[in-house]
């Protein structure tokens, strides 16, 4: 049951990069590519956790690129943010 959650969660990911995308190429509002940028690193991030959890052996430590992808994600979505309230 895990590993439809975990699924399911990267798919949700990747529908909120493209439709943000989508709204991104249509009001090309800056704010909206970063969140983009965000949500595709959180889609990789529940990517690299359905492999660490589910299809690699339990030597497989996924976690630093679990735990990078996530602060990439989050960083991306932070300097937006600081930059478009200026």
């Amino acid at each position: 049951m895990p590993e439809l959650v975990y699924v399911l969660c990267a798919l949700t990911s990747i529908a909120c990069a493209g439709l943000l995308f989508r709204s991104y190429r249509q009001n090309r509002s800056r704010l909206l590519l970063w969140s983009t940028l965000c949500f595709a690193f959180l889609a990789l991030n529940n990517i690299f956790l359905f492999l660490d959890v589910v299809v690699t052996s339990p030597e497989t430590d996924l976690r630093a690129l679990r735990s990078g992808s996530a602060l990439v994600g989050l960083t991306l979505l932070v300097t937006g943010l600081v930059w478009e309230s200026k």
